[in-house]
């Protein structure tokens, strides 16, 4: 191999990592606010994990946050508006990448 195939490789190999990272920090981002939302909604232990699974799968459904913001602020219904969930989502995400970092 050449020392251009190699680092071309890197190159590959390093984005491929970083889309992956990006990916769970999303995740980890969605599950956090899912608890935090349970919290608003009077729930806790398993109730409150299974929220939190809830919203995490409902960031499949588009491109975006905004799928999870709708799902969020229709279930708090009052409790917070979808600009309170997209500022609680933005100040997760550094606290998400941050708990991703930790444990590897």
């Amino acid at each position: 191999m050449t020392t251009f195939d190699d680092r071309e490789n890197a190159f590959e190999s390093k984005f491929a990592h970083d889309a992956e990272m990006q990916f769970r920090a999303e995740a980890r981002r969605n599950k956090l606010v899912g608890l935090w939302a349970a919290e608003l909604l009077g729930k806790s232990g398993d109730d409150a994990a299974a929220y939190a699974v809830e919203v995490v799968s409902a960031d499949f459904e588009e491109a975006g946050i905004e799928d999870v913001v709708r799902k969020v602020a229709g279930d708090l219904a009052g409790k917070a508006t979808a600009d309170q969930v997209r500022a609680k989502m933005t100040e997760l995400l550094p606290v998400a990448k941050a708990q991703l970092m930790s444990e590897v």
